[in-house]
Order: C-alpha cells, then structure tokens, then sequence
C-alpha cells in the first residue's frame, strides 16, 4: 500500500520535502514563508505514516491531545489566522476544532479525512498569501479582538511557529510510541 506522505510531498513517500536551507534562492520573501509550511506540513504527515488508527486517537503525552487533534487543529489554526482573521471573511465555525476548551476530534473523522482537510486549508493558505503583499494589514474584525490587525508577514511567522512547535511535539510523540526520530 503506498504511504499517506505521497498525496502531499508528491515526491519519494518516504522523504519529507527538502529543508528551505537560507542558502537556497527563493522568488520572494513570501515563496520562503510558504516553503516553511509546506515542509512543516510534509513533516508532520511523516511522523503520522505508520500509525496505527488507535495510536492515532490516543494521548501519549500529559497534556492530553491526540496526533489526530493535533492534525485538525493546524487546519482550523490556518483558518482562524488567514481566512477569518487576516482576509476578515466569514468562517462558520472558526474554534471549531476545541471542545471545552480543549482539542476535539469526533469517532467518526478519519486520518485521510483530516489530510484532505489541511491539503486543501495549505492550498486555501498560499492563494491567500500571493494575493497580497506580505506588508499587508490584515481587515479588523473579531480575530483580532479590537487590537490592530497584523501584517500578513507577521501571521505567516506565527505560523510557522505553529507548525515548528506542534511539530516537535509530534516529534516526540513518534519517538515514544515507536522510537522513530529526525526529520
């Protein structure tokens, strides 16, 4: 069966895209940014393939989350902070991915599902970024609430943040299920 990984690096389904190395020419500061997430991306999708479906839906660490939470999670952090937040547009259902305060999955949402959804939220996400300029004042609305809106530069750094950090601890997470580490 082929690996998950291949719907989206497109490449070798056991190699994550390549690092963005700061030696590598970009386009644009904003190519750089999208070249981050996308390989955060690629990483946390290699650090899923292999795991069992129950593996998937439990906690292996304290704070309680899931890697499948943690999945629909970036999906929904993506959203909240470009569509909803920087664009201003309307979301139904922008925490939807919290549950009492805490992240949520229901039985019935699958892995390939949850891929699908953050493929589709990473395409939504670079349409978005090379519309405007990365010094671009995202539209006041309830994301911010009532501070000043970011520039679109200043989401796509917290995102990667996001990513690097939720990303890690996925890292962490596959190292004690199974001892699996590195990128």
């Amino acid at each position: 069966m082929p690996s998950r990984r291949a719907h989206l690096v497109g490449k070798d389904p056991d190699v994550t895209l390549p690092f963005p190395s700061p030696t590598l020419p970009y386009p644009s500061r904003a190519e750089v940014l999208l070249g981050y997430l996308a390989y955060f991306r690629s990483v946390l999708e290699a650090k899923l393939d292999g795991m069992r479906d129950a593996d998937l839906r439990r906690s292996h660490v304290p704070s309680g989350w899931t890697p499948l939470e943690l999945v629909k999670h970036l999906t929904y952090v993506e959203r909240r902070w470009l569509v909803w937040g920087f664009e201003g547009r309307h979301v139904p259902d922008p925490w939807g991915d919290e549950r009492d305060g805490r992240w949520h999955v229901t039985p019935e949402e699958t892995l390939d599902e949850l891929m699908a959804a953050l493929r589709a939220q990473a395409e939504r996400t670079r349409e978005i970024v090379l519309r405007h300029d990365l010094d671009a004042v995202g539209e006041p609305g309830p994301r911010w609430e009532g501070a000043p809106p970011p520039t679109l530069e200043r989401v796509l750094l917290h995102l990667v943040q996001e990513y690097a950090r939720h990303v890690g601890h996925l890292d962490v997470v596959r190292e004690l299920w199974d001892g699996v580490t590195g990128e």
